[in-house]
């Protein structure tokens, strides 16, 4: 595709994305007071599983095109909600929301590295301008003062970093096989086998819940983690994998702590001031730098 048609389609996909994750820790928070970490991971990866298989059996686009990608797509899932989602949820148990925040800025980097090293990126100066100024607009945003890389919190801060290594190997390898079998039916088999994990744990980590108990604002919480924040953000962000390049992906987790800080005004009556004009522009200013690059390389 030549530079200057530019579809904008994966870049509104991947803000949709963005604020999909975004909303996830406010519901998630409240779902959390009564569902634990692990269980909450359990049930977000078996509905959306579910309703995958359900959408894909009646597209009749079950299967996957060669035999080989099955074994692909159980790697790709390990790293893409397996790890993922349990070394995000443990590792933020023991550790500060800012200290979660500020190491997911290396998710970018991770991505565009692993991308570079696979021959599915190019690592040009300006991308790598754009990430690091994005990523100074997301640090004067949190303010690494907040953080706390304490002794307390360094095994939940190690799991975090895993989670974004984990996250950015992911969007740098699954291009190729989304591609190859549409976004659709990759995400499914990649949840399809997740959940072969994630289920069994999380029915055993439930096992102290008492289930008849549980309110009904407490469902409809976990049932808006599982399909907003869980099947819609990985669906699309597997579409706009097949269609951008991975530092592109990437770099727009970027616009998560700003999505945040918005909700925040709009639900809790917070303030915004100076700081979050100057972050805002920072951070767009480089995803700017690293989107205005888009191509696609042939094969």
């Amino acid at each position: 595709m030549a530079e200057n048609e530019r579809p904008i389609g994966p870049y509104i996909a991947l803000i949709c994305v963005q604020l999909s994750f975004g909303s996830f820790p406010v519901v998630g928070k409240v779902a959390l007071s009564v569902i634990p970490p692990v269980g909450l991971v359990g049930f977000r990866v078996g509905i959306t599983a579910a309703l995958f298989v359900i959408i894909q059996a009646l597209r009749g686009r079950f299967w996957l095109k060669e035999r080989i990608d099955y074994l692909k797509l159980a790697a790709i899932s390990l790293l893409a909600v397996t790890f993922n989602q349990l070394l995000f949820t443990t590792g933020l148990s023991l550790t500060k929301a800012s200290n979660a925040s500020l190491i997911a800025i290396t998710i970018p980097i991770f991505a565009m590295t692993a991308g570079f090293m696979l021959g599915t990126e190019m690592l040009r100066p300006i991308k790598v301008i754009g990430i690091l100024l994005a990523c100074a607009g997301v640090v004067f945003l949190i303010d690494p003062r907040n953080a706390s890389f304490s002794s307390q919190t360094t095994l939940g801060d190690i799991l975090v970093v895993l989670n974004s290594l984990s996250y950015g190997i992911y969007v740098a390898i699954s291009k190729s096989i989304v591609m190859r079998n549409g976004a659709f039916r990759s995400i499914m088999w990649i949840f399809v086998i997740a959940s072969i994990f994630c289920v069994p744990l999380g029915t055993y980590s439930m096992r102290t819940v008492d289930i008849p108990s549980v309110e009904p604002v407490i469902w409809l919480c976990v049932a808006y983690t599982a399909i907003i924040g869980t099947l819609v953000p990985y669906f699309l962000n597997a579409w706009a994998i097949a269609r951008v390049e991975p530092s592109t992906v990437a770099v727009f987790v970027y616009l998560q702590p700003l999505i945040g800080f918005l909700l925040a005004v709009a639900f809790l009556g917070e303030k915004v001031g100076i700081k979050f004009g100057i972050a805002t522009l920072l951070i767009f200013a480089g995803v700017f730098l690293v989107t205005r690059k888009f191509t696609v390389r042939e094969k």
